[in-house]
């Protein structure tokens, strides 16, 4: 279990050397486990028993007497709560956003298929032709619009 309590500790902050977790990540460690039902012990539950350690972050030693307190607490097996969360596997994204397969970007994409004056911004090769692909460009003076003395 010290091994995913690391994991844990970790994901999402580069900087961290794993030997100190937060409560957003013990949270979702608990969440991915199955711990954090919001029925019997919510994430209130366990921000309120985090923060009787006084600290911001906790050690592995201390992280397990945080899950004795909150088992005593709310009247669960603390051998329950560490089979779970032994159990889960190191921290993941669940549900992130996947790429699009469907071709639909690729259709939108391909510059052979543009018309008219957007067709003059690319070139054979569908690279951008930047601002030489632009016609309506007008000669740069140096002056903004609306300036009455211009020479």
């Amino acid at each position: 279990m010290e091994e995913i309590f690391k994991g844990y500790a970790k994901f999402g902050n580069p900087k961290s050397d794993g030997t100190q977790i937060t409560l957003t990540n013990s949270d979702k460690w608990m969440k991915q486990a199955g711990v954090i039902d919001n029925k019997k012990i919510t994430t209130t539950d366990t921000g309120i028993c985090f923060s009787k350690f006084k600290s911001k972050t906790l050690g592995y030693t201390e992280y397990m007497q945080y899950i004795e307190a909150l088992a005593k607490e709310k009247k669960v097996d603390m051998e329950e709560i560490t089979a779970k969360m032994a159990k889960c596997a190191i921290p993941g994204t669940g549900n992130a956003t996947k790429a699009d397969k469907s071709g639909v970007v690729d259709r939108m994409t391909d510059t052979t298929k543009y018309t008219g004056t957007h067709k003059e911004r690319f070139d054979k090769d569908g690279k951008g032709r930047g601002i030489e692909g632009r016609s309506d460009q007008k000669e740069d003076t140096g002056y903004v619009q609306g300036f009455k003395d211009k020479k």
